[in-house]
C-alpha cells in the first residue's frame, strides 16, 4: 500500500504587477487556428475587437527599427515613452544579468517613462529574435519546474521584429499590442479567449497574442471569463455554449504514444497490460479492472521496478465510455479528498481529451499536457478558476474540466 501522507503542491502566484521589468514570464496560449481547434465563432464584440489589430506572422514582421531611437518612435504612436536613457546604472532598468547585453541575443537596453499611466517601458534591441524567443522559453521552463508554475502568467513581454519592449504597466501593455507587437506566451497554463489573435511564435511550446492578462483588472477584456460553475446557470461564462473549446483525441495507444511524445510524458519504456499496476509513489486513478472504468485500452510508461522501486510512471487509455471513466473518477477524487480537503500528493490526476486519458501526479507533465489541450477532471466543491483558464463541462455533475490548478491551502 502506498503512503497516504500528503505534501502540498508548491504552485504559487505571482503577485508583483511590476514583476515583469525583474523577471521575463510569460502568457501562455493555444496557438492553434481556432476553426481547426473546433472553438465556436468568437462573439461580435469580441470578433470587432480582433479585427480592428494588424496581424502579424509570428515572425515579427513589421516595424524593424535600427536603433533604440527608432524603437522609441514607433512605440510612441501607441504609447507615452519620454525620457529614454541607455545608462546601465539608471534605477529604471531590472537588475537581473539575464537580459543584460550579450545575453538572450540582446545588443542594447534602454527605459523611457510612460508619463500617461504612471510607469516605465523597458527596450532590448535584439540581432536574433528565435534565440531570445528560446532563452525566454528556457528561463520559464526553469522557474515553472522550480515550483512556481504560475511563473509568467501576468508579466508583459511584448515583442516585435527585432526588439522587445517590458511595459510596468499593463494598461500600457494593452496600448502596445494595438500595433503589431506582440505579448509572446509559453506559460502552457494560460488560453487565449476568442475574440483575440493566436499566432505562431519562432520557437516551440510558445505562441504570439494580442491578449493582455492581468490580476489588477487593467488587461484586456476577457469575454470568455470564468466563474463558479457551481453557481452559475447552464451557459456558464468560460464556457461554451454548446461543446468544447477543443480536446485531442486519439484513434489508438500507439497514436496516444505519439502525441504525447517526447515532450511530455517518457513512453521510451511502455507496457500495454490491464494489470493494476502502482508504486509507492506513484498511484494511478483507475483502480482495478479497466474496463470497468469504461477504458478500452491500457498501458503504464516509466520504469516497472526490478533494482530500483518502480519510478516516474504515467498512464495512457484509450476511452469508450468517457462518462462512466470520469463518473468514477469522481468518486475516488471526492473519497481522497474527505480527510483534510487535498489530493495526496502520489495520487494521480485524469487529464482527459475526447476519447482519451493521461494518469500522472507530475505537475510539469500535466503542464505540457495542458498545452496538448488536455484538461484536469476536477470535481472539488465551489471549484473558481481566474480568467484566462479554460473552464468547460465534464461529463458527470459536479465535476469541470481546466486547465488551472490552484496553489495548496
Amino acid at each position: 500500500m502506498s503512503s497516504r501522507r500528503k505534501t502540498p503542491m508548491r504552485l504559487q502566484r505571482i503577485l508583483a504587477a511590476t514583476a515583469a521589468l525583474a523577471a521575463l514570464g510569460a502568457l501562455a496560449t493555444a496557438c492553434e487556428d481556432p476553426a481547426k481547434a473546433g472553438r465556436p465563432p468568437a462573439s461580435p464584440t469580441a470578433a470587432a475587437g480582433a479585427q480592428a489589430r494588424p496581424t502579424a506572422d509570428g515572425k515579427g514582421n513589421g516595424a524593424a527599427p535600427a536603433s533604440l531611437a527608432e524603437a522609441q518612435a514607433y512605440v510612441q504612436k501607441f504609447a507615452s515613452c519620454v525620457n529614454m536613457s541607455t545608462d546601465p546604472k539608471d534605477p529604471r532598468l531590472p537588475a537581473t544579468d539575464d537580459t543584460k547585453e550579450g545575453n538572450w541575443a540582446v545588443t542594447a537596453r534602454g527605459v523611457c517613462t510612460d508619463t500617461v499611466r504612471h510607469g516605465e517601458i523597458v527596450f532590448f534591441m535584439v540581432s536574433d529574435m528565435k534565440a531570445f524567443q528560446q532563452a525566454y522559453y528556457d528561463h520559464t521552463m526553469k522557474q515553472m519546474k522550480q515550483g512556481d508554475g504560475a511563473y509568467g502568467m501576468f508579466s508583459r513581454v511584448i515583442v516585435g521584429k527585432n526588439f522587445v519592449v517590458v511595459p510596468s504597466k499593463t494598461r500600457t501593455a494593452v496600448d502596445l499590442v494595438n500595433s503589431d507587437l506582440r505579448v509572446i506566451s509559453c506559460n502552457p497554463g494560460f488560453g487565449v479567449p476568442d475574440g483575440y489573435h493566436r499566432e505562431k511564435a519562432q520557437v516551440d511550446y510558445c505562441g504570439l497574442t494580442d491578449f493582455v492578462s492581468s490580476e489588477d483588472g487593467d488587461g484586456s477584456k476577457n469575454y470568455e471569463e470564468p466563474h463558479d460553475p457551481s453557481t452559475e446557470g447552464p451557459e456558464k461564462p468560460g464556457q461554451p455554449a454548446t461543446g468544447s473549446l477543443g480536446l485531442p483525441s486519439a484513434g489508438s495507444l500507439d497514436e496516444l504514444k505519439k502525441l504525447v511524445s517526447p515532450h511530455t510524458v517518457d513512453c521510451t519504456k511502455m507496457t500495454v497490460t490491464d494489470e493494476h499496476v502502482e508504486s509507492i509513489d506513484y498511484q494511478p486513478v483507475v483502480d482495478g479492472s479497466p474496463r470497468s472504468w469504461g477504458v478500452k485500452q491500457r498501458a503504464v510508461c516509466g520504469e516497472l521496478g526490478g533494482e530500483r522501486r518502480a519510478h516516474n510512471l504515467n498512464w495512457l487509455d484509450t476511452v469508450s465510455d468517457m462518462k462512466t471513466l470520469q463518473t468514477r473518477a469522481k468518486a475516488a477524487q471526492l473519497a481522497d479528498l474527505k480527510d483534510d480537503g487535498r489530493l495526496r500528493a502520489t495520487a494521480s490526476k485524469l487529464m482527459v481529451g475526447t476519447n482519451i486519458a493521461v494518469e500522472t501526479n507530475s505537475e510539469s507533465i500535466r503542464h505540457g499536457l495542458y498545452q496538448l489541450q488536455f484538461l484536469y477532471l476536477n470535481c472539488e466543491t465551489g471549484f473558481t478558476a481566474p480568467a484566462g483558464y479554460r473552464l468547460e463541462k465534464a461529463q458527470v455533475e459536479g465535476c469541470v474540466l481546466t486547465n488551472f490548478e490552484r496553489p495548496a491551502r
